[in-house]
Formats: C-alpha cells, sequence, structure tokens
C-alpha cells in the first residue's frame, strides 16, 4: 500500500523556511502571512511523526531529520521546475525592468550585450521612465530608481545598488568665464541648471551647509541626461552623480566645480520579495552592480552602513 504524500503547500513552505532559516523570510517570498507558514509546518511534522525545525533565537534551525529531508525536498521541487520549462513551447521569456532613463544611457546601455549573454532565454525590456512599477499588475520584473533613503513596501525587498556622490559640473569653457568657485554659497551668482524643479539643488545647497536661498532661477530640463548635455554647451551650472558624469569628468568635456561633493540618496534595484532569488533577477542584481561600480563611483558600501 502506497503512502499518501504530504501537502505541496506544507512542502513548499518547508523548503523556504529551511533555505531562509526565518518564518517570517518564508512567508515574505511565499506571499502568505507567518501563521500560515506555521501550520503549515506543523501539519508536515505530525503527517511524518518527525521534528523536522527546532527553535533557535529568533529564527528556526534544521534537525538532523530536518536537513536530510530539505535536501531531498529541495532536489524534488528542482526537478518540477525544470519539467515546467521543459514543457513548454520553445519559447523566450521577457524580462521587463523599468530604470530611471540618465542610468539606461550613461551606464547601462552599452553593457547590455553581457546582461543578453547571460540570459539567453530571455528577451531584455529595458523601459526608461520616472514612474515607479505597479508590480501587482505584472508592470515589470525589477525597477532600479533612485531614492533619497530606502522606502519598504508590501511584499516587495530593495537593495541598494550604489550610493554615487553628486557633483557640480559645467564645461571648461563655462569655468574659464566665470570667478572660481571656493564655496557653495558661490554657485548663487552663477546660471543654474535644474531637472524637474529646483529642489535637486535646494537639497545640494542645504546639505553643503548654505541656508537662507534666495529663489532660484535657470531652466527646468526634466531628464538628468538634458541638464548635463546643457552643461557641456557651457550653458551653466548643472548637478550630476558619479555614475552619469564619470566619463565626461575623465575626458574634461565637465570639470568639477564642488568644493566637497555631496551625497544625496543613492540607487536601489527593487522587486516582488517572492521572486527574489529566482536566477534571471540573480543574474540581473550581479550584473547591475558590475555596471554601477566601475571606476570612482564605488561608494556603495560607506553609504549602506550610514543607513
Amino acid at each position: 500500500m502506497s503512502l499518501r504524500l504530504p501537502s505541496l503547500n506544507a512542502l513548499r513552505a518547508f523548503e523556504a523556511v529551511g533555505r531562509t532559516g526565518s518564518i517570517k523570510a518564508a512567508s515574505d517570498e511565499l506571499s502568505v502571512s507567518p501563521t500560515v507558514v506555521s501550520r503549515h509546518i506543523r501539519k508536515l511534522q505530525l503527517d511524518l511523526n518527525v521534528a523536522l525545525v527546532a527553535a533557535h533565537g529568533r529564527g528556526l534551525l534544521l534537525t538532523a531529520a530536518g536537513e536530510a529531508f530539505h535536501a531531498r525536498v529541495t532536489r524534488a521541487f528542482d526537478i518540477l521546475r525544470q519539467a515546467n520549462e521543459d514543457v513548454r513551447p520553445a519559447s523566450r521569456r521577457t524580462l521587463t525592468i523599468w530604470c530611471i532613463p540618465g542610468i539606461i544611457n550613461q551606464r547601462l546601455l552599452a553593457r547590455l550585450p553581457a546582461l543578453m549573454a547571460s540570459l539567453p532565454n530571455y528577451n531584455i525590456a529595458l523601459y526608461p521612465t520616472l514612474s515607479r512599477a505597479d508590480f501587482t499588475r505584472g508592470e515589470a520584473d525589477a525597477e532600479i530608481v533612485h531614492m533619497n533613503m530606502m522606502i519598504s513596501r508590501p511584499k516587495v525587498r530593495t537593495e541598494l545598488i550604489a550610493a554615487p556622490k553628486i557633483h557640480a559640473v559645467a564645461s571648461p569653457a563655462f569655468r574659464a568665464r566665470h570667478p572660481v568657485v571656493t564655496q557653495a554659497s558661490d554657485f548663487l551668482n552663477l546660471p543654474l541648471i535644474h531637472e524637474a524643479s529646483t529642489l535637486y539643488w535646494e537639497q545640494w545647497f542645504e546639505n553643503a551647509g548654505v541656508t537662507d536661498l534666495p529663489m532660484l532661477r535657470g531652466p527646468h530640463l526634466w531628464h538628468a541626461h538634458l541638464t548635463i548635455e546643457a552643461a557641456r554647451q557651457g550653458q551653466g551650472v548643472a548637478l550630476a552623480n558619479t555614475l552619469l558624469v564619470e566619463e565626461d569628468l575623465a575626458a574634461g568635456r565637465l570639470v568639477d566645480l564642488s568644493p566637497h561633493p555631496v551625497s544625496l540618496g543613492g540607487y536601489y534595484f527593487v522587486a516582488v520579495a517572492r521572486r527574489w532569488g529566482d536566477p534571471e533577477l540573480v543574474v540581473l542584481r550581479r550584473w547591475l552592480k558590475e555596471a554601477f561600480q566601475g571606476g570612482i563611483a564605488r561608494t556603495i558600501d560607506a553609504a549602506a552602513r550610514s543607513e
């Protein structure tokens, strides 16, 4: 007589708990409540009549029997996942990534062939936008956004990828026509170039210790790559982070007028928590870190420690 197999949901919960070491982490990944995961684990242990997990501090550890069972359950799920892939029609899946336009132009586009080579079974859809993706509607698989600080969202996981310094940049010809900048307040006497609003410059001045700001004037060009191009043309001073102007500074197309560059947030990778460990997203994160951490832009560690 064949034995009845445990519930598939209970096995999924056990596999996730064994891998993450936490009821909470497993519940986030599976998009169910911790109570449901705990119930699945208890039911599985009752069905098998063996202790699979044991409390350890705030988390859980697998027992010896649990480790042996977990290894086999993991292999079984790997076989199921592979069978699922094999039975599908031979078509390429699409990996949709929403990203800030300037970063696509300056950092990612030239490196796109490397990502495509790493994910040969995927069509890469790189979508430049300042909007945030709605993961509940499947608008994107992942997004790269700029934020002043990490903001948590339900069932979504976020990781800091890079926190580059902010520079006040201008063309060499512009610098030659204007007085030398020795302190942050000197920029108030120069033509300033803004993105969507004056907020970026206001934050920069505040961070640099300049208070009592007058009304800031100058053109609003919406996207960072437009303000950088205007600066290249000698129209004024623009704010830009290292990731966007590293090559321009190295080639001499732009010069850094900042007495002391400051930090204003960073770039974050965002994806649904339950898909965080999916192979294609692991590859994508690794590719992004390599693209963002080249040259003098390697400031993520210091920024991460300060949060």
